[in-house]
């Protein structure tokens, strides 16, 4: 039998039960009677079989041992509570009633029939139509609770499961609906549609609906659930559609790549929520192949802070460019681990090397025998402390890593030849209010120095972009936990936006960035429009089928709190410190014109920086990075855990490497 029609012939099984589960109790009770009146009279018809080896019909005067079968049984059955009992629940109790009633009835009858005797009507039929009753009535009980028993805990079970529409019919929709019908954790009730010719029919016993109608599904059927099966969709029609489904309480989730799913190697519970992606509406630009190639492939190319979301992003892009080595830096040695298993399952280990290598980008001497060792084409440089409030709180680490880390770096990579080196900025460097964004925009300071006089040696060049989707303390997964344990969803401030990109989005863009530097470029990636966290918090709320408690909608599930700006935290961000950015000959990316320091300059302003960090006196290191970074206003009183007032200074205030400029 086929697997559609072994699932028909299940709906059809399933469909009966449930007609019989739900029909009212009287009515059960009246259908018992009647099955029962049926066996009284199939029981009187055998027992006449095995008297007379021969099929009679059922006249007089034979009809006399129905008559009298009929008007004894049912009473008796019904005094000993046989019609009270739940069939699909009967147990031993219910069968010794039944015995009881029987063995009443079978004496009774017996009188009847094969003592005193009727005329025409065999006496053995008073003993032999008893016995077949009792088996009769016991076997019809004992089907109704195998049959209606098992079904209804499926019923019931399949009742309490999420009741899932598809939304889309194609053939998208119609392979996740053939994965759902062997799935015991969905109940799926059918699909949802734009094309008209498609509404109204039925794929697979499956109603197609309007979308209009989406409303009257979730009372009339029960629909907790939509799956969007649109690969073919733009984002803007993805976006258009999922704000038609926020106002109802359904909970919206899509699907990895449906080439993945029909093949396989996709299971149901890959099944993911909605990322802030599919909420944007923002659309992909292809990349550019002479871009991507350019620095990468069959070059050697090594990329710092590997393990971190960014690092590991453009590991996975470079990696599928072919370059002949590529050098995997990092100083955690578990998120080094991580990313070196995973492309080692990824790459073709004979024609391409990968290297994993543990370092810190402030250890001058690490990174120069690195960076000798291999001689790298392109360095991509993500190594960095990027979460504000922890910066904030633990200023000169920050400082030293995200500053001194960019300086040790770039001078190893001009003594080792280096003939690119891309350093991962951040929007957070325009005009910030927080030691994290004034960090960033320093090195980028450093390399634009560098970049001054070492231009014939190194194209040192720097990009620029906000928020990456699923990197380390992003507010998506922060928010889909809160939502998953009940709420509240916490957002600092009611009017605080942020830029957001997806990390692949944001990789590819860093590469093709790199290979169009000249020297000293600020490039700045097009983050589309800025997104008011809270609105994007009400969106996940809605869309997870849940709603949001306030004064309006007191009996809602989840309450967004207003927690506070935290520690040098902005309420919007910039991508340009100046105006008039230059286009590039890719759409999203553009060439920002920014003043620099003299490479002199921001030698003095690194020494008197460097003493002030040695005593941990943030105060005077804020108002050097007042005088170096443009824009830059400290927000709120310091909160280092170990600022210390101005004391006796340390001896040696500058690193050797900093004498270099």
């Amino acid at each position: 039998m086929s697997e559609l029609q072994s699932r028909s012939r299940e709906q059809a099984d399933e469909g009966l039960a449930g007609a019989l589960l739900h029909m009212p109790r009287p009515l059960k009770r009246a259908f018992a009677v009647a099955v029962d009146v049926a066996l009284c009279v199939l029981a009187v018809w055998v027992a006449l079989y095995l008297r007379l080896e021969v099929w009679l019909r059922l006249e007089m005067p034979y009809l006399w041992a129905v008559i009298g079968s009929v008007p004894l049984a049912i009473p008796l059955f019904a005094r000993f509570g046989l019609y009270r009992a739940i069939f699909r629940y009967a147990g031993w109790n219910a069968m010794l009633s039944l015995g009881q009633a029987m063995a009443l009835y079978g004496l009774f009858y017996a009188t009847v029939f094969t003592a005193i005797g009727v005329p025409g009507v065999p006496r053995s039929v008073g003993v032999i139509q008893p016995l077949l009753l009792f088996i009769f009535i016991g076997l019809s009980r004992l089907f109704v609770r195998v049959w209606l028993g098992g079904l209804y805990r499926k019923v019931l079970m399949r009742k309490g499961l999420p009741g899932v529409l598809i939304y889309g019919a194609g053939t998208a929709g119609r392979q996740l609906a053939a994965a759902l019908a062997r799935s015991p954790e969905h109940r799926l009730l059918g699909f949802i549609d734009d094309d008209p010719a498609l509404q109204g029919n039925s794929l697979d016993g499956r109603n197609v609906y309007p979308p209009d109608k989406l409303r009257e599904l979730v009372t009339a059927i029960g629909a907790t659930d939509v799956l969007l099966a649109l690969p073919s969709a733009s984002q803007k029609r993805r976006r258009e559609i999922l704000e038609s489904l926020r106002p109802l309480p359904l909970h919206v989730r899509t699907l990895p790549g449906m080439s993945d799913l029909a093949s396989g190697r996709v299971n149901l519970s890959d099944l993911r929520e909605l990322d802030i992606e599919d909420l944007l509406g923002r659309e992909p630009v292809t990349p550019d192949p002479a871009l991507l190639d350019k620095l990468i492939r069959d070059q050697v190319v090594a990329v710092t802070g590997a393990g971190g979301s960014i690092g590991s992003e453009l590991c996975r892009q470079i990696a599928s460019l072919r370059p002949r080595t590529l050098l995997l830096i990092e100083q955690s040695e578990y998120a080094l681990y991580a990313i070196h298993q995973e492309l080692m399952q990824r790459v073709d280990t004979d024609a391409m090397e990968v290297v994993p290598l543990l370092a810190s980008v402030q250890d001058e001497d690490r990174m120069g025998q690195i960076l000798k060792a291999w001689q790298p084409h392109t360095l991509y440089h993500a190594a960095a402390y990027k979460h504000v409030p922890l910066v904030e709180h633990n200023a000169v680490q920050g400082l030293r890593n995200n500053v001194w880390g960019t300086w040790v770096t770039a001078q190893a990579a001009l003594e080792a030849g280096v003939r690119h080196m891309v350093l991962i900025s951040t929007d957070k460097a325009v005009r910030p209010t927080n030691i994290m964004g004034a960090s960033k925009r320093l090195a980028e300071l450093v390399l634009q120095a560098l970049a001054e006089r070492y231009a014939a040696r190194t194209v040192f060049s720097m990009v620029r972009f906000g928020n990456v989707l699923g990197s380390s303390g992003s507010v998506v997964p922060l928010f889909r936990g809160q939502i998953a344990a009940g709420g509240p969803v916490t957002v600092t401030h009611p009017d605080i936006t942020r830029f957001f990109m997806t990390i692949p989005e944001a990789a590819q863009l860093v590469i093709q960035a790199g290979a169009m530097a000249e020297g000293g470029d600020v490039f700045v990636l097009d983050m589309g429009e800025p997104v008011r966290i809270v609105d994007l918090a009400h969106r996940m709320v809605e869309l997870s089928g849940l709603q949001v408690k306030n004064e309006q909608q007191p009996w809602g599930q989840i309450e967004i709190q207003i927690t506070g700006l935290r520690p040098g935290e902005k309420l919007y961000e910039e991508l340009l410190i100046g105006d008039n950015p230059l286009p590039t000959r890719h759409p999203r990316i553009l060439r920002a014109q920014e003043a620099l320091l003299p490479p002199d300059t921001l030698l003095g302003l690194l020494e008197a920086l460097d003493t002030a960090m040695r005593s941990n006196d943030v105060n005077a290191i804020r108002a050097l990075l007042q005088q170096a970074v443009q824009g830059y206003q400290p927000a709120g009183e310091v909160v280092d855990w170990l600022h210390t007032d101005p004391g006796e200074l340390p001896a040696k205030a500058v690193p050797a490497s900093l004498t270099r400029v």
